[in-house]
C-alpha cells in the first residue's frame, strides 16, 4: 500500500487553494508504487502529460522528480520507447533516497523482500562472527538494550515497538564490527532491514506465544555468542535467525542459501 495521494498535498496558509505538491514528494510517491509492485519490471510508465495531470504540477517538476527515479535505477527513459520500470538488479538499493523511499511502505514487493533476505542470509552470520571477535563493552551494552527491548514489547499488539528494538538488535551486530564499512552498510540498509523484520513479524502474529519466545531466545544465543566471543557460534545463531525468517515468510525449501559465504 502506498502512501495516499492527498498525504502529498499541504494547504497553502495565505490562500484557500492547496499548495503544488514538491517534487521530492511526487518522486517518492512514484518510487513507492514501483517498490510496492504495482509497476513491475519492464513495465511502462505513464506518460508525462498523464503524470502532471495526475500530480497537478508542471512538466518540469515532473521531469525532475522522474530524474530522481532514474538516478535510482528504478526507471530507464529512453527516446521512443519512453519510461520504463528497470530491473530489479539495476534498482540502488544503498542510495539514500531509496532508503527514504522504502522506510516509508507499508507493503513491499515480495520479489524485493527475497532479494533483501538473501543478502542477510549471506552476509549477517559474518558479520555476527566478525561482531564477536571485535564487540567492546559499549557494543554489547548497546546490544543488550536493544535485545532488552525487544523482550518488553514481545506481547504488544501492533509489534510496532517490537520491531524497531528488533531492527537496532541488528544494526548493532553492524557496528560491533568496528569496521567503517560494515557499520555504514547497515545504517543504510536499515530500512531494508526493518522492512523484512516487518513482513516477518506481521506473519509471526499469527502464532502463539511459544513462537516468540523460540525468537527471543535464538536472539540471546546471537548475543551471548559474541558476548562470549565464540565466532563461529555467532555465525550459525545468526543463520538460525535467519532461517526461521524463512520459514514464517514461506519461503519453503526453495529460498536462498548460503552457496557461498564472504569469509
Amino acid at each position: 500500500m502506498t502512501t495516499p495521494l492527498s498525504v502529498l498535498t499541504a494547504p497553502d496558509a495565505s490562500t484557500t487553494s492547496t499548495a503544488p505538491i514538491r517534487m521530492e514528494a511526487i518522486a517518492t510517491f512514484m518510487a513507492r508504487e514501483i517498490l510496492a509492485g504495482d509497476f513491475g519490471p519492464g513495465d511502462s510508465f505513464p506518460r508525462e502529460l498523464d503524470l502532471c495531470q495526475r500530480f497537478d504540477t508542471s512538466r518540469n517538476r515532473l521531469r525532475n522528480a522522474l530524474a530522481q527515479l532514474v538516478s535510482a535505477g528504478l526507471l530507464e527513459r529512453t527516446a521512443g520507447r519512453g519510461t520504463v520500470v528497470r530491473a530489479m538488479s539495476e534498482w540502488q538499493l544503498l542510495d539514500p533516497l531509496m532508503s527514504d523511499w522504502i522506510s516509508g511502505l507499508h507493503d513491499i514487493n515480495p520479489d524485493l523482500i527475497r532479494e533483501i533476505y538473501a543478502f542477510r542470509l549471506s552476509v549477517e552470520p559474518y558479520v555476527s562472527a566478525l561482531a564477536a571477535m571485535k564487540a567492546n563493552a559499549q557494543d554489547l551494552a548497546r546490544l543488550e538494550r536493544a535485545f532488552e527491548g525487544m523482550v518488553k514489547t514481545a506481547n504488544d499488539t501492533t509489534r510496532d515497538a517490537h520491531a524497531e528494538y528488533d531492527v537496532a538488535f541488528h544494526e548493532a551486530i553492524y557496528h560491533a564490527t568496528h569496521n567503517l564499512v560494515w557499520t555504514q552498510l547497515g545504517s543504510l540498509l536499515r530500512p531494508s532491514i526493518s522492512q523484512l523484520i516487518q513482513s516477518t513479524q506481521q506473519v509471526a502474529q499469527q502464532h502463539d506465544h511459544s513462537h516468540h519466545r523460540a525468537s527471543l531466545d535464538r536472539h540471546r544465543a546471537v548475543m551471548e555468542a559474541i558476548r562470549l566471543r565464540q565466532p563461529e557460534m555467532a555465525r550459525t545463531c545468526a543463520e538460525r535467525v535467519l532461517e526461521t525468517a524463512a520459514r514464517d515468510l514461506g519461503f519453503g525449501q526453495d529460498h536462498p542459501r548460503l552457496d557461498s559465504r564472504p569469509y
